[in-house]
């Protein structure tokens, strides 16, 4: 089929489709008679000019292949029954097989009446029209060969027939004949402008445009159509074209309709270039379920796909994430880690935001830790106390009351250290709690170690000899408590000097907390500490158990020792359960052992002296034990 658009009165446009007739392909018709009516019906288009058309059928014989081209070019044939000046030859010729020549964008949406008014009685001397009409509509006479419009059905439209004779949805093959037109027809209209001022500025003579002048506008052309897509045919000019993805719905049996399922614009910005519906795609199933082209199942969010060996590539095992990975989206060849301050949810398919973890003064464990430091240090305040208000007593007087009561303050600093570890570490915290916890009690045990030497000293110095007595009355083994303080001194310098304790987080020791701790800075350091006190421990142990066996009214030497097997039972016990314990619980194990040691130094040293002092006076005296010596004698 080829389809003519006639410029009457001075000259034609010819467009030339080369086809087979079909009925689905007499669209193209209807769109270059669209195009041509609406450019008609346009008063600011194209004034005092019109445009017709013809349409012809081609025969593959050589005379009409021949016949046809004549007249194009040069309009040297005579057509019967024409009149509207075919000698004239055409100024336009487009060709080319359909939709190659023409990159536009969309969906031409033809007015559905101007379809539906189509028929033979509008357009007489369409033949395709009428055959299309004759053969679909039953005209024919059932008793005789004649055919007369009488007999078809007066109401009788295109939109009658099936979509596998007849399309209603415009292609985009049509769409490219609309706009091949309106093209042609602005540049037209272009050049025509540009005649008319150069005959008026040069007051010349009009002349008939020629094509020359016509392909010089239509290289240069550029407009937006009725649908606001811009056209362009400027090989060098013109964007990349969308794309429409069409399904053909066969369903029911031969139905064959083509229906604009989703669209590929190149030129849109990177992730919306692709857009489809898949609930319009209709499948051979007859549903517009996507059937599954693989062999396994799609891994969902939360695990990810692991190949199977010596399968497809489409074959896979689904793996769940591990800890703290996720994946948050299907068919996922990798997990993504979460950043350290966020955490995998059970479902393994979002990170969550890790909250923070410390043994704070709100806690439970936090408000119990603090009020026992707290207790017991009003209670050795107490006790201090009670030794100062009885401090002329026997008791008070025949146990160096001095180191008494340096022991005591330094129980009630000891009591108090263990405050630093409660709350939310800082770097001041940091530092004080590891190194006033090492002096204070550095303090407490040379305190007790320099009793227990002043216990053996005592009792030593009553037997011949004026060495044990000299070293006993010049107080050198109250020397004990600062030698050994400024050495425990030193060794926190050194910590502090190389590798001091920080504010260090941990982020994987509890699920979805994020632990706040200090970290100790040198470990070597820590234990260097931790071994120094426990060596003072040790070495007091060791004399108050070798002094165990001296009289006992007021030797204080079994209290000692019972003072020390608690404290060192306490920090061995304290090594184990600190390692394997983690976050608040392994700071509350630090801070009850603090508090555990200070209680043993506290109750086996200073209690039994306290109930003799209030609930026994008549022991707290000279009187006292001059009337207990027989006794103990005669025992």
């Amino acid at each position: 089929m080829e389809v003519t658009a006639v410029w009457c009165d001075f000259f034609s446009i010819t467009l030339v489709f080369c086809l087979s007739f079909v009925f689905k392909n007499y669209q193209f018709v209807l769109a270059l008679a669209f195009a041509i009516e609406e450019i008609n019906k346009n008063p600011d288009f194209l004034s005092n000019w019109t445009l017709g058309f013809d349409v012809y059928d081609i025969q593959f014989r050589t005379w009409t292949m021949f016949k046809n081209p004549f007249i194009w070019f040069f309009g040297k044939y005579k057509i019967p029954n024409y009149s509207c000046m075919r000698d004239r030859r055409s100024i336009a010729v487009l060709t080319g097989p359909l939709g190659q020549n023409w990159n536009i964008t969309g969906t031409l949406q033809i007015s559905t009446d101007f379809v539906k008014a189509v028929n033979p009685s509008k357009y007489p001397e369409d033949i395709f029209l009428a055959r299309i009409w004759f053969l679909s509509f039953n005209c024919s006479n059932p008793q005789s060969d004649c055919v007369t419009w009488d007999n078809c059905p007066h109401d009788a439209s295109l939109d009658w027939l099936p979509g596998r004779v007849f399309d209603m949805t415009i292609s985009g093959h049509c769409y490219n004949i609309y706009n091949a037109v309106y093209a042609v027809a602005k540049a037209l209209h272009e050049m025509l402008l540009h005649q008319t001022e150069v005959q008026i500025m040069g007051n010349r003579k009009g002349t008939l445009p020629s094509p020359a002048q016509l392909l010089h506008f239509l290289k240069n052309i550029q407009f937006h159509n009725s649908v606001g897509h811009q056209v362009i045919l400027d090989e060098k000019r013109k964007l990349e074209p969308d794309y429409d993805i069409l399904n053909i719905w066969n369903f029911p049996e031969g139905l064959e309709f083509e229906v604009r399922v989703g669209k590929f614009s190149p030129n849109a910005l990177h992730g919306n270039q692709l857009s489809l519906s898949e609930d319009m795609v209709e499948w051979t199933t007859g549903n517009t379920e996507t059937p599954c082209s693989v062999c396994s199942e799609p891994c969902g969010p939360g695990f990810r796909k692991s190949p199977q060996e010596g399968k497809a590539a489409c074959c896979f095992n689904c793996t769940p994430c591990p800890q703290n990975e996720i994946a948050n989206m299907t068919e996922m060849e990798h997990c993504v880690k979460c950043a350290d301050h966020q955490y995998a949810n059970t479902q393994r398919n979002q990170c969550l935001l890790r909250d923070e973890s410390f043994l704070a003064f709100g806690d439970p464990l936090g408000m119990a830790l603090a009020c026992l430091a707290l207790c017991f240090s009003i209670l050795t305040a107490a006790v201090l106390g009670i030794f100062v208000k009885h401090r002329d007593t026997a008791i008070v007087k025949a146990n160096n009351r001095t180191l008494s009561y340096i022991l005591l303050i330094s129980l009630i600093f000891c009591f108090l250290c263990s405050l630093f570890f409660i709350g939310r570490p800082n770097t001041v915290t940091c530092i004080l709690q590891q190194i006033t916890f090492g002096l204070v009690f550095t303090v407490a045990v040379s305190t007790v170690l320099a009793k227990t030497v002043i216990v053996v000293l005592a009792f030593k110095s009553i037997s011949p000899g004026r060495r044990m007595r000299e070293l006993l009355v010049s107080g050198a083994p109250n020397l004990i408590i600062p030698i050994c303080t400024l050495i425990q001194v030193t060794l926190c310098g050194l910590w502090l000097g190389t590798s001091p304790p920080f504010v260090d987080t941990d982020a994987h020791s509890e699920h979805g907390h994020i632990i706040i701790l200090c970290n100790k800075g040198s470990l070597t350091a820590f234990y260097c500490v931790l071994g120094y006190l426990g060596s003072l421990a040790l070495a007091s142990f060791t004399v108050a158990f070798l002094a165990r066996n001296l009289p006992d009214t007021f030797n204080e030497a079994k209290f000692l020792t019972f003072s020390m097997l608690v404290f060192c039972s306490v920090w061995l016990s304290f090594l184990p359960v600190y390692h394997s314990a983690k976050g608040k619980v392994m700071v509350a194990v630090e801070v009850f052992s603090i508090l555990a040691s200070g209680a043993g130094l506290l109750g086996c040293i200073f209690v039994p002296k306290g109930y003799n002092i209030l609930l026994m006076p008549n022991r707290n005296s000279l009187h006292g034990f001059r009337k207990k010596r027989p006794h103990s004698r005669k025992n």
